[in-house]
Order: structure tokens, then sequence, then C-alpha cells
């Protein structure tokens, strides 16, 4: 028989959109690898404060302390396990088996793993489900994954579009299982106090006004957000049990936003422009220019028609994202008008609302790339979003820059920075003087965060934390009262705020990053030392220099330096 002239073609087999999205995650997710800790981490408000909690809580064996008597002995003196977060929690339960960077550097990964595949799903059923839009979808949510949210918040940010599908399924009725899932795993492992709350109060605000436009319940949803606020409860029991039982009032309570925020019409119109076009960083900082050219873009491309349906669609979504705006600019200054009538306005932040602000801008964006004509046009806009996301990024700019040898001296790696050899120094030289261990002995920190000296073992009379005593605050304040006289900035931000109980010097004002090169003197530190004494401190630990220690009561002990930190650490001790 004649050979046949026709061939049968071959082609691979076609691989899901999705795929190439996340391959193309963990290849930019590379840019983190590195050896020994040689990786660079975002340090203010995360590993200046947040990644010692969850691994003090796992290496004091008190993260499911439930116990109103429990305390933290390694911070401010014993604070109360009760005014930390929760040990009920994805986050916390890697750092009970990991050590700090590897928990962290999976958790990042984690997170946003998560939140490319929940915005991919929510986009390829419910924002562009057409099937030719697929691949823009998995872009799509691959800019959402890089955006720069806090990681060690979990998937409070990231995580919502998870919620938005669970809900806008179970909307419709009776749902399989797996809708339910993202409801229960969503409190497990994302911040009540940031935005968990404010995510169950903004479904709740949408399921209401769905049953009043639809004159129908949605109560399969209903329910579904009863069982999310209700895992919160559980969830966030340390914190609950506290508020109940008044176990300790709150130092947030003092809170003066007053002497904290410019006031003026002038200060909250600047504050909501950026909230409406940048948002916060908390939440994640980004230029929101591609959602408003896309939507401008359809605008002008689009028949009258078309015109006028994505503009009545729109208006909504942008006339909700300016009034939150508003209310986040001003709203230092309504506190401030309201807290003599509602005191617990002091303690409560209600402007993060803005952490729903990312989503719905992302929604934004979704309107407009539905309406455009043009399918170049629709790619175009979703890179330029990726390039946004990962350009604000500072955590991954700031490792491309290390991996091109351009790192900044203000980005140190974690492993510069926590400069574990270090500080294994001076507690060696602590040990040979006195024979004593660090749980023996109380220190704190000038010129640098003592989150990096509770990383390192060492238990500190001062923290950075967002919930912890008043009491101790007052009782720590005589320490710094003197260096706090001389500077009305540094007065306000620990009267009227106090997060940060540190050891403060005016000199020095609030750099609390003192690297080793140029060497920092503090000529005259008005330090308290016996009232260091009587609170239980035994060591100053000072990133610079103190030129007259004898003036502050203290007595040098030494200077320590490794090759590769990035702090010069000088101890003083403060008595015999």
């Amino acid at each position: 028989m004649p050979e046949s002239t026709t061939r049968k073609s071959f082609s691979f087999p076609a691989v899901s959109p999705l795929i190439w999205a996340l391959v193309a995650f963990l290849l930019l997710s590379l840019i983190y690898a590195s050896r020994s800790g040689a990786t660079y981490i975002l340090i203010e408000d995360n590993l200046d404060t947040e990644l010692t909690v969850p691994w003090l809580l796992t290496r004091h064996h008190v993260a499911l302390s439930y116990d109103s008597a429990t305390q933290v002995p390694a911070l401010l003196n014993g604070i109360p396990r009760n005014a930390l977060r929760p040990g009920l929690s994805v986050t916390v339960g890697l750092f009970a088996l990991l050590d700090p960077l590897p928990a962290y550097l999976l958790n990042q990964l984690l997170v946003r793993l998560a939140g490319l595949v929940g915005m991919y799903l929510l986009l390829r059923k419910y924002g562009l489900p057409q099937p030719n839009n697929r691949g823009v979808g998995a872009m799509l949510a691959l800019a959402w994954a890089v955006l720069p949210a806090f990681s060690m918040f979990g998937i409070t940010v990231l995580g919502q579009p998870w919620v938005v599908l669970g809900f806008l399924r179970l909307r419709q009725g009776a749902a399989p299982w797996y809708y339910w899932l993202p409801l229960l795993i969503f409190p497990l492992w994302s911040n009540l106090v940031l935005g968990g709350a404010f995510v169950v109060a903004g479904v709740g605000v949408g399921l209401a006004w769905d049953a009043w436009r639809t004159r129908r319940v949605p109560w399969a949803a209903v329910i579904g957000l009863a069982l999310m606020a209700g895992l919160y409860l559980v969830v966030e029991y340390p914190l609950v049990s506290a508020l109940l039982k008044r176990q300790f009032v709150p130092h947030r309570l003092e809170f003066d936003f007053s002497r904290l925020s410019p006031s003026g019409v002038k200060a909250g119109l600047t504050s909501s422009f950026l909230y409406f076009f940048v948002g916060q960083y908390h939440a994640s900082l980004f230029l929101r220019l591609a959602p408003l050219l896309a939507i401008g873009l359809a605008l002008v491309l689009l028949p009258a028609q078309q015109r006028w349906q994505l503009g009545r669609q729109v208006v909504w979504v942008l006339a909700l994202l300016a009034v939150l705006a508003v209310f986040c600019g001003f709203y230092p200054q309504l506190v401030v008008g309201l807290h003599k009538w509602l005191p617990p306005l002091r303690a409560f932040n209600l402007s993060r609302f803005h952490f729903l602000t990312p989503l719905l801008w992302f929604g934004v964006l979704v309107l407009g790339l539905r309406y455009l004509p043009s399918g170049r046009a629709r790619w175009a806009l979703v890179g330029l979003q990726l390039l946004i996301g990962l350009g604000m990024n500072g955590e991954w700019t700031a490792n491309l820059r290390r991996v091109a040898g351009a790192a900044r001296a203000e980005e140190p790696t974690y492993a510069a920075y926590v400069a574990p050899a270090l500080f294994a120094q001076v507690q060696q030289a602590i040990a040979a003087r006195t024979g004593q261990q660090p749980s023996q002995y109380r220190v704190a920190c000038l010129g640098m965060p003592p989150a990096i000296a509770s990383l390192n073992g060492f238990y500190t009379l001062d923290a950075y934390l967002n919930n912890y005593p008043l009491a101790y605050k007052h009782q720590f304040r005589p320490l710094i009262a003197g260096e706090l006289a001389k500077d009305e900035a540094l007065r306000a931000y620990y009267d009227a705020w106090g997060s940060r109980c540190y050891l403060y010097s005016a000199e020095l004002g609030k750099n609390f990053r003192v690297a080793a090169l140029p060497e920092r003197v503090v000529e005259h530190w008005a330090f308290d030392a016996q009232a260091f004494r009587r609170l239980g401190g035994r060591y100053v630990l000072s990133a610079a220099r103190l030129a007259r220690p004898a003036e502050s009561g203290l007595q040098p002990l030494g200077a320590y330096t490794t090759p590769g930190a990035y702090w010069r650490i000088w101890v003083y001790q403060a008595g015999n």
C-alpha cells in the first residue's frame, strides 16, 4: 500500500496558565535564596518586632497557654501571655517547627502562593471567566501575589480572594464543602485586630446590602460568616480573655493622636490623597495606576452604551474607595474630637478598613479589563501592575540589589542584622565575668531594636509591642525621663504612643539602627540607672558609645564586634 501523504501533527499537552504563573512566582522567589542567612527581610515593623513574638511564644512553650497568669519572662520583665498574638495560628506553628529566618521565608512563600491560587480561582469563576482571559487572569493573580503586603500577618490581605470566592458561592445556596474551607482557614492564618475584623465587617455589610437588594437572605453565607466570626473568637481567645477579665489596662488607652499627627484640613486631605492613590504600607503600598488606566482606556474606547454600563458599575466602587480614603485620612483628627466621649477609640484603630482596599482596587482593574476591547491592552495593563507590585516591594527589590552586588548600607542582610556570633560573644563575656546565663539578668538596648537581643536569647526590659500593660509603660518611663525632657518630639512619641518601649537618646533621636560604622558617640545621656536596677535591669547593650558613662550611673564592661555584623556593641553595667 502506498505510504500516506498525511502526517499526524504532534503538540505538547496544554499547560494551565495557573501552572505558568506558579512557575514564574517560584522563579521570582529565588531572589530570597542565600547561604547562611545572607538575605534581606523587611526591618521596619517586621524584623524589629513581628518575628520575635511567635519565636518567644514557642520557645517558652506558652503559645497555646490560656492561663491568665501565664507570662513570657523574656519580654518587659514578664509580659502577660494574653497581651501577645494567639498561638492557634499557622504562622506561629511554623515558628514552632523552624528557626526564625526559615520560618519567616516559608510562611511568606506559602502566604503568597495561597494568594496567587485564590486570586486565580476567583478570576476564573467570577472576575474574568471567559476562556480567552485565563492567561490574563493568571498573570493578574501573579501580580496580586507579589504585592508588598506584610506576610507576618498571614493571609490577612493576600488571602481575601479566598473569602470572597467562598461567600460568592455560598450566597447562591448550598455549596460543596470546599467552599466552606477558606472561611475556616482564614481566621487561623490572619490577624483579627489588623484586618480580620474589617474583613468580617466588610462581608457583613456586603451580605446585608445583597439581602436588601434582592429581598432574599442568603442563609448559607450568613451561617458561613457566623462560623468565621466564631472561629476568630476561639483563635483570639488570649485577647478576648484579657479584655473580658480586664486582666490589664493596655498602653493603647493613652494614645493621643493630637500630639502625633498634623491636624487641619490640608493634613487630612494630603493623607486622604495618599490612602486613595498609594494605600498604606502594612496593607500593601502600591500605586493605583493600572486600575485607573484600565477604566480610563475602557471609557474612551467603548461605544456609548457599554461606556454607560461600565461607568455605572465602577462609580460605586470608586466612591467607596474615596470615602474610605477620606475616613482614614481624617481618622486621627476624628479620634481627637471623639475620644473624650468614647475612650476606647484610642485603643481601636478603625482606620484599618484600608486593609480591604488592595482587593477593591484589583476589582476596579478587573472591571476595566472585562470591558477593554483590546487583548494587547489587557496584557499591557496587567504587566504594568506586575511591575508596579515588584518595584514597590521593598523586600524583593532589596534582595535584587543584593544579588546584583549593589546592596545599600541601610539594607543589611538578616545574618548581619541579627548578628548571632556578636551577641553570643556578649553573652559569653557576661557569663565569664558573672557565671550568669541570660535568663538570670535583664538587659535594655540603646540605638538598636530590643527584638534583635530577644532573637539572640537575651531577656529584655524593652520591646516594640502593639499591646502591653500601661502600668509597665509608667514603670519604664523614669529610666528615660531625662532624655524625654530634652526633646518634645521624643516625649510625644513615648507618652502619646509608646509602642516602642525603648531606651531613648535625644542625640540619637528616632535612629534605632546605629550601625557599627561610622561610630556614633552619645556625649550626655540622662539615664536613671537606679530606676533601671529597681526594674531588674543589669546591663545596657548600646550600639553607640557613651562618652561619659559615669554620668549615667554606668560602668563600661567592653566593646564587641565581629566580621560582617551590622552592629558594634558597647556593654555597660548598672551598679556593681
